[in-house]
């Protein structure tokens, strides 16, 4: 999953032209990845130039007029009566309060643990989705990994050093939050007539909203000072056209390609790009007891997200196995000699 903007699943749309992945998918969802990991980096290390909450307004409304601009060159601006406007701003009042929050987090927490905690949104998408779609139903696997996922944070949090600090138990409950109101705006998506709207569409909906509502709550809070140093400027423009718009724009290409299911397990090395660079760039320090629970977090939502992913792969596996012992190395098939699978 990433963080931000979410679109329906095209696994479930257009399967007939989706394919697997391939080194040019890897390699752009190693630089999405990498600079959706980073967003909160940056975010923590302007935070004294510019509060996370005014800085995400304004990469909202730069990022949502490149959208707008680039929908009105292919003209795929919303028709009147198409059943999106209602949805799109109830995904947008959502993304808001998801930035609102973790803006918030960052005041009182390290970007580790933000993007890490941030990152249990699909356990809370997959238990709406489970009583809200009778096709959504979790399989035993999935709920082993939602039980892994919250084991994670139950284990992060016990084994907090408390207190105050860049780590605070306020800031990482801030951070599971917003998970939550991530996991709102991608159901929102998935069960109304967003699922079949252009992502670009979408994507517009969630920044222009999102722009309105974190500027009037940055006013509310008194977050409107902004020093321009170079390193504020430079997050500035990152945020808005690496992140919000070209990383997100590179994600929406890619799940027009290929299988999301696939792309959502590689999704998660985003979590491990932020506590990576977080400690490398920022000095931010790591715990035992965190690095525990952020283990046991990706797990389980790689079990939640990925299920369909690693069941076909096991019963790939258990198929050359089962080729194997009756089979002359002369007589197996050559997809197998050659692949490891049928």
């Amino acid at each position: 999953m990433l963080t931000g903007p979410t679109s329906p699943d095209p696994d479930t749309c257009l399967m007939d032209s989706r394919k697997p992945l391939d080194g040019q998918a890897f390699g752009l969802m190693l630089i999405v990845c990498a600079a959706l990991g980073l967003q909160q980096v940056a975010l923590k290390a302007t935070l004294h130039d510019i509060s996370p909450v005014l800085q995400i307004a304004l990469r909202s409304g730069i990022a949502a007029a490149l959208v707008g601009a680039l929908m009105l060159w292919k003209r795929e601006l919303p028709r009147r009566g198409d059943g999106t406007l209602a949805p799109g701003l109830i995904a947008g009042a959502l993304f808001g309060l998801e930035f609102l929050i973790l803006g918030e987090a960052l005041r009182h927490t390290s970007s580790s643990h933000a993007v890490v905690f941030l990152y249990t949104a699909p356990v809370f998408t997959a238990l709406a989705l489970h009583f809200l779609v009778p096709a959504e139903r979790l399989a035993p696997v999935q709920w082993a990994g939602i039980l892994l996922a919250f084991g994670g944070i139950a284990t992060a949090f016990l084994g907090h050093p408390g207190g105050g600090g860049d780590t605070s138990l306020l800031g990482d409950l801030l951070a599971v939050l917003a998970g939550v109101a991530w996991g709102g705006t991608t159901v929102v998506i998935r069960i109304t007539r967003l699922a079949q709207a252009p992502a670009r569409q979408t994507l517009f909906y969630q920044l222009a909203v999102a722009f309105v509502i974190l500027l009037v709550s940055a006013a509310a809070l008194d977050q409107l000072s902004f020093t321009p140093s170079p390193l504020a400027l430079a997050s500035l423009a990152f945020q808005a056209l690496m992140v919000s718009f070209t990383a997100f724009m590179i994600w929406f290409w890619l799940l027009r390609k290929y299988l999301a299911s696939r792309l959502g397990v590689l999704s998660f090395m985003t979590p491990l790009f932020g506590v990576g660079l977080g400690a490398w760039l920022l000095n931010e320090p790591v715990d035992t007891g965190f690095l525990l629970g952020a283990g046991l977090v990706i797990a389980g939502i790689t079990l939640v997200s990925g299920h369909q992913w690693l069941r076909t792969l096991l019963a790939r596996r258990q198929a050359a196995r089962t080729l194997a012992p009756d089979s002359a190395p002369d007589s197996v098939p050559d997809a197998i000699r050659e692949n490891g699978t049928p």
